[in-house]
């Protein structure tokens, strides 16, 4: 079993290395102590520790940009320069801001945050151990896998986890192979926002740390609200996503597409044991111009052939939003270092 992958763009390590950045196997954070460290990325770390309260295993995130900052001798992170003090900061609000809200769901498909707080400098969020792999993995490692039946489900699920993030009036923006992972029993999880990662990347004005080349459609290249965003915009990096499993490389980027389109339409490549319907709902969902796609996830469920009950539909929301950041959600003071961390509040979905 390969280490899961819970923070999109982490490369995973074997439990228990990592770099100097890491905290050391053994470190207590609270009531959890970490036991493992399941992978590092550009923007946090994540960790297996285990909860002597609750006695079970969680997957602990900690937020480490480590272009910003790095490990100090007392298990703070600061900042590598006075000037990065501001990025930090913002990314540190947004990070938290995402572990809020997504508190507020317990659903079989969205990740599930126990609880968040701020220590050492920085903020931490406890979340469910899901043992699985990234779809990511599953291709590069057990492509046999991916079958018609196989992505129809991860499509249903994927599709139920996005629709009750848009009871809540919010854009995921962040759909990609390594921020999926498919469990032991079949179900698909779909992961965090990447906020922290989106919210510096605007700051910094770096649009390759903000998108993920192939599964972001034009509009959100755009910068502006020339394009809308909506729906379609997370149907086409799902069903890029989906293109991925089937044909094992990724799409070309939207902005090639939009000048001269690369990418044989799955329709055309007719890859034996998957149906026509569903290669044609995902040549349909990855269209370059936002009108050409399925505008709501109704729309594309009718392509899919999927049914929901009306007893199974959330409550649809309003006008739709981005994804939590510092600059969309105010974030509340958590305890400081030191200090017990507190349950993260939650609601009804």
């Amino acid at each position: 079993m390969r280490p899961t992958d819970l923070f999109s763009g982490t490369s995973v390590n074997p439990p228990g290395t990592g770099s100097e950045n890491c905290l050391r196997i053994g470190t207590r954070l609270d009531d959890y102590e970490i036991t493992g460290i399941l992978g590092e990325g550009g923007f946090g770390i994540v960790y297996i520790a285990f909860d002597h309260a609750l006695q079970r295993s969680v997957a602990i995130k900690e937020y480490m940009p480590g272009a910003l900052a790095a490990r100090a001798g007392d298990q703070s992170v600061a900042v590598r320069a006075a000037r990065h003090q501001d990025t930090f900061n913002v990314g540190l609000k947004s990070f938290i801001n995402e572990a809020r809200f997504l508190a507020q769901f317990d659903h079989p498909s969205l990740v599930k945050v126990h609880r968040f707080w701020e220590q050492n400098q920085t903020a931490y969020t406890a979340m469910r151990y899901y043992d699985g792999r990234t779809i990511k993995d599953i291709v590069a490692h057990n492509p046999e896998l991916v079958t018609d039946a196989w992505c129809r489900q991860v499509m249903r699920q994927i599709l139920e986890a996005l629709e009750m993030l848009y009871t809540m009036n919010i854009l995921h923006r962040d759909v990609s192979p390594d921020n999926i992972i498919v469990q032991e029993n079949g179900e698909a999880v779909l992961l965090d926002f990447g906020s922290a990662r989106q919210i510096i990347g605007d700051m910094t004005r770096g649009l390759t740390v903000i998108l993920k080349p192939g599964y972001a459609p034009i509009e959100q290249y755009s910068g502006d609200a020339s394009l809308a965003q909506g729906a379609w915009t997370d149907i086409y990096a799902l069903a890029s996503l989906m293109y991925f499993a089937i044909v094992k490389e990724a799409p070309a980027t939207s902005i090639a597409r939009m000048v001269k389109d690369p990418t044989t339409p799955l329709a055309e490549r007719a890859p034996a044991g998957f149906g026509a319907d569903l290669l044609a709902a995902i040549d349909k969902g990855m269209a370059v111009l936002p009108q050409d796609r399925p505008q709501s996830i109704d729309a594309f469920r009718a392509m899919l052939g999927i049914v929901v009950a009306p007893s199974q539909r959330p409550r649809a929301g309003a006008a739709m939003q981005r994804a939590p950041s510092a600059r969309s959600v105010e974030a509340k003071p958590e305890p400081s270092a030191g200090a017990a961390p507190q349950a993260a509040p939650a609601r009804p979905a």
